[in-house]
């Protein structure tokens, strides 16, 4: 694999698929006073059921995604802080959409935390808009859809 690929996770990329996650999102604990969700997730049944793609030889970004009859949820992503501004997110996100359109959807979701400015700039660059922010118990979370022609 060459570092532009992207790949389906392996069993055998657990490990590093929680290093990684952990590494991007560990900074907004103090910010949003909780640990983020993806720090949570079950990345073993995550990668089980196909839903982890992996990126770098060392592994430097992975994005989590579910396909649903009319969409395409991007769960998460995470990109190393020694990979940022070296175009690993921006391949991912394009990797999203290349998926959602092989698999027939006509958009992709998201949601981020409210405190997480930084996506909020980001993901409008991307084409993505907001739908709404909602509040769910202690999270604040703003939805983003990116509907794909």
């Amino acid at each position: 694999m060459t570092s532009e690929e992207i790949r389906p996770a392996t069993a055998a990329d657990v490990p590093v698929v929680r290093a990684v996650t952990d590494a991007a999102y560990t900074p907004y604990i103090e910010r949003i006073g909780l640990v983020p969700v993806p720090m949570e997730a079950d990345h073993a049944a995550d990668v089980a059921a196909g839903k982890v793609f992996v990126t770098g030889d060392p592994v430097i970004g992975l994005v989590v995604i579910e396909a649903y009859v009319d969409h395409l949820y991007l769960d998460s992503i995470a990109v190393h802080p020694d990979a940022h501004g070296t175009g690993v997110g921006r391949r991912l996100l394009h990797f999203v959409d290349a998926r959602a359109r092989a698999l027939g959807l006509p958009e992709v979701r998201l949601l981020t935390n409210a405190k997480m400015w930084e996506n909020q700039k980001i993901y409008p660059k991307y084409g993505y808009e907001v739908v709404e922010r909602r509040v769910d118990g202690p999270y604040d979370r703003i939805h983003y859809r990116k509907r794909l022609t």
